[in-house]
């Protein structure tokens, strides 16, 4: 459930949970499955109701070759690991979340954002062989243990801590990644990424195409109409469709201690969510029965008018798109389809 975020957004944050419909609009029949049209924010790849979309065969031969060489790395560096199927890990067990319809999604996780741990968003523990293995070794073998398997900066939790800065292993790009690292080069090839550089004027048109969807006057007609509902709703002093979740985002920052990087300075960013394991349990309560309040209250506004409007314009906005940038967009999609 990772979220690529082509916009501006972090990747230590949870995975935006999208309350569009699960139909694609035209350019999400390029960007990707998850893409995400959204209003005052750019646009996201998204984690959407209903289910991710399948692996396809050869992504999971690929993947338990994966688990293969890293489990023949990590006996060489003296540990034992047991090479774990991809289909083991395949349902997360927050899949069932996301199959439910938006508004009972509201009203039991909120947005998502303080109510569902993402930093434990993988497999049940008591189904990986591995976490029980790791369990069984001392604190400095544990240590050790993550060194070989993630690499120097590794935490304990498979996020990996990097350093900022122009001398960090973040920018030489050739940060020790552990046998994990090692075992998908091997598999992947050594440059697995993709290089989004050269669609960045594809991206700032898209963004372009976002102002223009956002500053329509339907749209604006329809916010207007969603800020009176919410604060009808006993929610005042919303502008933006995002605000709300962005609001809850910010109190849960500054429950967990997550800070954004100053700028020009060094930055510490932790390459997945931050764990609520040493968050006040109390504050965590209320922040999450607030979360919840706020996005029941929100999805019925958009749901009233807000959510049609936007997207009528969106849809025929992006078809207009889409025909004039068909060229790169079809590009973009070869591209992705083959990392």
């Amino acid at each position: 459930m990772a979220v690529l975020a082509l916009a501006a957004c972090g990747n230590d944050k949870a995975p935006v949970a999208s309350d569009q419909q699960s139909d694609k609009s035209p350019l999400a029949e390029y960007m990707g499955d998850g893409f995400v049209s959204s209003s005052g924010g750019g646009f996201k790849m998204a984690v959407r109701a209903g289910g991710a979309q399948q692996p396809s065969e050869e992504d999971l031969a690929k993947q338990r070759k994966v688990e293969d060489a890293t489990a023949a790395c990590m006996k060489t560096a003296g540990f034992e690991y047991v090479a774990v199927p991809p289909e083991q890990n395949a349902k997360s067990k927050f899949a069932e979340a996301f199959s439910l319809p938006p508004d009972k999604f509201a009203e039991q996780y909120g947005y998502g954002v303080s109510t569902i741990d993402w930093s434990k968003a993988g497999a049940d523990d008591d189904s990986n062989p591995n976490t029980k293995i790791r369990s069984a070794l001392s604190a400095a073998a544990q240590k050790a243990y993550d060194k070989a398997l993630n690499g120097p900066n590794a935490n304990g939790n498979g996020a990996v801590v990097i350093e900022g800065g122009k001398d960090g292993p973040s920018s030489s790009g050739q940060q020790d990644l552990g046998c994990r690292g090692k075992a998908v080069k091997q598999v992947y090839g050594e440059d697995r990424g993709m290089d989004f550089k050269k669609f960045d004027s594809l991206f700032k048109d898209i963004q372009a195409l976002q102002k223009r969807i956002d500053t329509d006057q339907r749209v604006v007609d329809a916010t207007s109409a969603w800020t009176d509902c919410m604060a009808d709703a006993g929610h005042s002093g919303f502008k933006k469709v995002d605000d709300p979740r962005e609001q809850i985002q910010q109190k849960l920052d500054t429950l967990t201690g997550n800070k954004p990087p100053t700028k020009g300075g060094p930055s510490k960013t932790v390459t997945g969510p931050p764990s609520f394991d040493k968050v006040d349990s109390a504050k965590l309560s209320e922040l999450r029965k607030s979360e919840i309040a706020l996005a029941v209250a929100d999805q019925k506004c958009k749901a009233s008018g807000y959510d049609d409007a936007y997207k009528k314009v969106q849809y025929a906005a992006e078809k207009e798109f889409v025909d004039q940038h068909k060229v790169e967009l079809e590009a973009y999609r070869d591209e992705t389809a083959n990392r």
